[in-house]
């Protein structure tokens, strides 16, 4: 036999003898968030951007200081200012004491907590179904412009770095 022969020979036998390449899926990539209850309504934040979820702990007032601000709290050996996230959007909490979470969330250094009315676990959407939220409440505006529809509800992504880094979340002082 001749080396071309030969070579065409173990080639068609290869090409009999092997198997299918494995079917190709497209993935899916999804956004992953908090869920949580603020006014009665379903809200996202980051999962990059929830450091803790924890129940509301005792805090210890502090004088001069706008109503939402709930105190200060010793968390882990760090004081953690608490904030009523409703309150200083001035919603009205529709929540009883008991299903009330304090979303811990971390810029840099600084510890915050804020008061939600019921955290609803993670939640995961597919990223291309993505929307923009047109109707969000005026408080809720600079927070809150898309979203991401499950069912009948639209779960606004409420971005808490703009929150925390926004003049009126900054100027707690009466």
């Amino acid at each position: 036999m001749k080396p071309f022969e030969l070579l065409s020979d173990i080639a068609a036998r290869s090409r009999r003898n092997a198997t299918d390449l494995p079917q190709q899926i497209e993935a899916v990539t999804y956004w992953r968030g908090v869920g949580f209850q603020l006014g009665g309504k379903e809200y996202l934040a980051d999962m990059g951007q929830v450091a803790e979820i924890l129940q509301p702990p005792r805090v210890t007032k502090v004088p001069g200081v706008r109503n939402w601000v709930l105190g200060v709290a010793n968390i882990r050996g760090r004081l953690v200012p608490v904030m009523d996230l409703a309150g200083m959007l001035g919603l009205v909490s529709k929540a009883s004491w008991r299903s009330r979470r304090v979303l811990v969330v971390e810029q840099g250094d600084f510890l915050t907590g804020l008061l939600v009315d019921a955290v609803l676990g993670m939640q995961q959407f597919p990223v291309d179904t993505m929307q923009a939220v047109e109707n969000a409440e005026s408080a809720l505006a600079p927070y809150v412009s898309v979203g991401f529809r499950r069912s009948d509800r639209l779960w606004g992504v409420f971005r808490i770095d703009e929150l925390v880094q926004s003049p009126e979340f900054l100027q707690i002082a009466v």
